[in-house]
């Protein structure tokens, strides 16, 4: 196996300048400090509300007397603004809620990743408010690099993005939100350790905030613009989902893994089947599971669209966790609470209640899955891998396995990979492919170490990563000689694997699994290795088998704290902090607000690309070398559409300006934002047209900021991804779907298109139909239907100009 060499680095403290002066390294965690709590903690801003939501449940009760909620709608119906007036035209039984309501919702908290957190950041401030309405934290995760250990790659990390981190830290301080520095873990292992909590509701600037439902919280993934509305106390809008009941029965068992359930899920529901929908687990197999694996399973809901998933409250599970996360308090207040008879119990699902739809998984016979390549939900069994990879002509042979990610860095799932390399060392064996570790957190990592698991990863030849994302969201600088365009294979137990995302190679196909899984083939160093039944050669002659794994839930003398220096700044505000923006940087850069919508239709809209097929927020604002202009709309919109397929040429980011038919021979190809930019000097707004689930993936707000900033007006696509849909309208940007889809087809490059109906539908509050006149380049007319889901609120971000231009208005005049 080739090992990433570790430099001579300097101490983490010359370079981290939030580290303490006396701890210059990270390696800090000793016994005595296992049990200790630290001192900035306030318990009491971190508990939910929950006398509040308790009278908001009794209001929700006397108005829908005879509703059988689901746990989901209890939850989400108590953080209403005001339940009388969201249900004042709806029958006592709740019957017209799910799929067609809009729901005024006020959340407890906000949890942002420093990528997200820069336009976030500077759209709040934009509304000129002394400090946030609500509790929120900030999460230095995204922008450290993984390449040859935490140790390097930190402090190079942090040197690197200074100018960001000050940004965000002297906000933070300035408006009194929690900083988390770099190092500190992911967004949502650190959530699910310190602030989420059975009833909560939180929304997230990244998509995979859905993680805290493992603890029984309506966590939901948004961008920065709709974080922005909690921060201002503004009521944040959301279509109120249906539900989608998903019952454990049975109990896993060798080597299936909570991954495994929603690796299994996901085939069973694809990409789409979630959109619209939160999945709420229950049923008897979920006594079985450990909070963490409970937040594996909701983590990955994303990857199926939904809203969010979560758990209900699980005194087996969720009690211990909480304790041994020093919520104590919190554990017992939910005991109580779920312990209260059935109708005014927030945090259990009414006993007569119905899901929109029901899936049944028997854990029990549940055998561990592969997912992948190039999507989340191409979900193969174990037992069929081998077979499926060769007759689909998949490398025989991979050259790295990464475990953890804010998916699967819990103590259970490190000490449950552990206990294999174990068994492996003591046969003499060495991993075959590199093999990478990513802890969740400083407190994952510390523990890990004082109980010996970092020794052991790291005697067997592994390398141990920051506590960060790194290799999951592109922030890894492969050292293995993979050349970009080199088709090549690596297994992980990260969330998402689409084409580029890991190491902006497009032929690297990315096979999601356990980071058990992951561990025990990382030794074969093969596709077509089976765990469960193969054997490994040993140099004896004989053969080593592994046996299955086993791990502990929490550590036997509790979690360690670790670096000090790695805790967060209190929520305090003080307005004598000045927040770091250079005038002359090229990574920050103030927000200029959007122009209103004209006091007409939209006419003469240019098609600046029609795009072919899977369309993403890695392919609309790509991440990777990107992140670092995050808080730079000029900067980033370089990257607008580049990895987008053309659908009439087959090319990837190559478009052609074509004025006319006879100019078509002559037309030379540029790059998608190339040509946007041009047309944006000239004053020409532009459409995309695009095929299913536009807009899948992360909460990146940027994928609708760079298209209005470079004058994209309209998206019209089959369908849209949720979280997108949303950020568009919160940009100004307008959403519309085919009301036949055949017509995609009839639409190319440069048409020119007009609306019909859509001033009057946008100042009509949504109530209106929206059509379009096309004028193809042959001089073809015809007009098209489209549908819409824009709602009154949302109808006013569009007329405004963009939902902060409403938001700063009412900032000025408060």
């Amino acid at each position: 196996m080739r090992v990433p060499q570790r430099a001579n680095a300097q101490p983490a403290a010359k370079l981290f300048r939030h580290a303490l002066p006396a701890i210059p390294r990270r390696r800090l965690a000793t016994a005595s400090d296992t049990s200790t709590t630290p001192a900035s903690t306030d318990i009491a801003l971190r508990t939910p509300p929950y006398p509040k939501l308790l009278r908001k449940l009794h209001e929700v009760r006397h108005l829908l007397p005879t509703a059988r909620l689901t746990l989901a709608e209890k939850i989400l119906y108590s953080h209403l603004e005001s339940p009388e007036e969201a249900f004042s035209s709806i029958s006592k039984n709740g019957s017209g809620i799910r799929g067609a309501l809009s729901l005024k919702l006020k959340p407890d908290r906000v949890a942002m990743q420093d990528a997200s957190a820069q336009m976030a950041l500077l759209q709040f401030m934009s509304c000129g408010l002394p400090s946030t309405a609500v509790p929120a934290s900030i999460h230095c995760d995204h922008m450290i690099v993984g390449e040859r250990g935490a140790d390097v790659d930190l402090p190079e990390s942090i040197s690197g993005n200074k100018e960001v981190f000050d940004f965000l830290e002297s906000a933070a301080k300035k408006y009194g939100i929690e900083f988390w520095p770099p190092g500190a873990g992911i967004i949502h292992q650190t959530v699910l350790e310190n602030y989420a909590a059975p009833g909560l509701m939180m929304l997230g600037t990244d998509s995979h905030t859905p993680n805290a439902g493992g603890l029984g919280s309506i966590a939901i993934g948004v961008g920065g613009a709709d974080a922005v509305d909690a921060l201002v106390d503004a009521p944040w809008e959301l279509k109120a989902p249906k539900i989608l009941g998903v019952r454990l029965e049975g109990r896993l068992s060798g080597w299936a893994s909570p991954k495994d359930i929603i690796l299994h899920l996901a085939g069973l529901l694809t990409v789409r089947g979630g959109t619209g929908k939160i999945i709420e687990y229950h049923g008897p197999g979920i006594s079985s599971l450990s909070a963490t694996g409970m937040a594996t399973i909701c983590n990955m809901g994303a990857e199926v669209g939904a809203t969010t998933s979560l758990f209900p409250f699980t005194p087996g599970s969720h009690t211990p966790y909480l304790k041994a996360t020093h919520r104590g308090s919190i554990a017992e207040q939910a005991e109580a609470i779920s312990s209260s008879p059935g109708l005014h119990n927030l945090l259990r699902a009414d006993a007569e209640c119905e899901y929109d739809e029901m899936i049944t998984i028997d854990l029990s016979k549940l055998e561990p899955h592969i997912n992948g390549p190039f999507t989340p939900d191409l979900s193969t069994p174990l037992s069929q891998f081998s077979e499926v990879a060769k007759a689909n002509k998949w490398p025989e042979t991979f050259g790295a396995g990464l475990i953890g990610s804010c998916t699967n860095s819990s103590y259970q799932d490190m000490t449950r990979a552990s206990h294999l390399v174990q068994q492996a060392s003591a046969a003499g064996l060495k991993p075959k492919a590199d093999f990478f570790v990513t802890p969740g957190s400083e407190q994952i990592r510390a523990t890990l170490d004082s109980d010996g698991v970092v020794s052991t990863f790291e005697q067997a030849g592994g390398v141990v990563l920051a506590n960060a994302c790194g290799p999951c969201i592109g922030q890894w600088k492969r050292t293995d000689g993979v050349q970009k365009g080199t088709e090549n294979a690596i297994f992980t137990s990260y969330n998402r694997n689409f084409r580029s995302r890991n190491d902006g190679n497009a032929k690297t196909m990315n096979f999601l699994a356990s980071p058990e899984l992951v561990t025990a083939m990382a030794y074969s160093g093969s596709t077509s290795f089976n765990p469960m039944t193969d054997s490994i050669p040993l140099p004896s002659g004989e053969s080593f088998r592994f046996e299955p794994p086993s791990g502990q839930d929490l550590p036997r003398s509790g979690f360690a704290v670790g670096n000090a220096a790695f805790l967060p700044t209190p929520g305090v505000p003080d307005p004598n902090v000045q927040v770091v923006i250079d005038p002359s940087s090229t990574r920050l850069a103030v927000l200029d607000p959007f122009e209103p919508f004209p006091a007409s239709e939209l006419g003469d809209l240019k098609v600046l690309v029609k795009v072919k097929g899977q369309c993403t927020t890695d392919t609309i604002s790509a991440a990777g070398p990107w992140l670092k202009y995050k808080g730079h709309l000029p900067n980033i919109s370089e990257n607008t559409l580049i990895g987008a397929i053309n659908a009439e040429t087959g090319e990837t980011n190559t478009v052609y300006d074509l004025s006319a038919a006879a100019a078509d021979a002559n037309a030379e190809g540029m790059g998608i934002p190339e040509l946007a930019k041009k047309w944006k000097a000239k004053g020409q707004e532009w459409i995309v047209v695009a095929e299913h689930n536009y807009g899948e993936g992360s909460a990146r707000e940027h994928a609708a900021l760079q298209p209005r900033y470079l004058g994209g007006r309209i998206i019209l696509a089959k369908s849209f991804a949720r979280i997108h849909e949303t950020n568009l309208k919160k940009q100004g940007v307008v959403p519309l779907t085919f009301a036949d889809e055949a017509d995609y087809d009839r639409i190319g490059a440069c048409d020119e298109i007009s609306t019909i109906g859509l001033l009057d539908t946008l100042q009509n509050g949504g109530k209106g139909e929206v059509g379009l006149w096309v004028r193809r380049r042959s001089g073809e007319e015809f007009t098209i239907k489209t549908k819409h889901t824009l709602s009154p609120d949302q109808c006013g971000f569009i007329l405004a100009g963009s939902a902060l231009n409403l938001l700063a208005r009412k900032g000025r005049n408060s």
